[in-house]
């Protein structure tokens, strides 16, 4: 199947049906506050897929400094906090558009040197995708996740 899949920054009124996706897609949640702050301040690398005016997935990233996980000494860094993409419409490349252009966007508009993400070390078809994109399994986090499951860093240079 062929989708045609058009991506963009997110508004207050998406937030809604983004949460939605969020909540039937993965198992870590947040309040809303966190979702608005990610928004106010990030909002350009802050998207959402739709298809057919229809929204399918987001990506939600935020600008930290910090040492770097790839390069060496304190860098600016772009974190993929949560991609998720409704499970009707995964493995047609709505996650892989998502993140090359987050990760466009998080270097055009906020001048960042690397990209870092966790991810459940369960999740292959994530490890998969991430992989293809370019980033390096660079550390594992034990008990990460509130179900004591660990997570990789995976990270990436722009």
């Amino acid at each position: 199947m062929s989708v045609n899949v058009m991506i963009r920054e997110v508004c207050e009124e998406d937030l809604k049906k983004v949460i939605e996706i969020n909540m039937i897609s993965l198992p870590e949640h947040y309040p809303l506050d966190f979702w608005l702050d990610h928004l106010r301040a990030w909002g350009k690398a802050f998207l959402l897929a739709e298809v057919d005016n229809e929204v399918v997935g987001y990506v939600m990233c935020r600008v930290e400094t910090g040492l770097g996980h790839i390069r060496r000494g304190i860098v600016r860094l772009g974190h993929i906090v949560s991609i998720a993409v409704h499970p009707n419409y995964r493995r047609l490349g709505i996650g892989t558009k998502l993140m090359r252009e987050s990760m466009r966007r998080l270097k055009e508009c906020y001048d960042v040197e690397e990209v870092y993400l966790e991810v459940r070390v369960s999740n292959i078809p994530a490890i998969k995708l991430y992989e293809s994109l370019g980033f390096k399994k660079v550390k594992v986090i034990k008990h990460y996740y509130l179900d004591g499951e660990d997570a990789y860093v995976m990270a990436i240079t722009t």
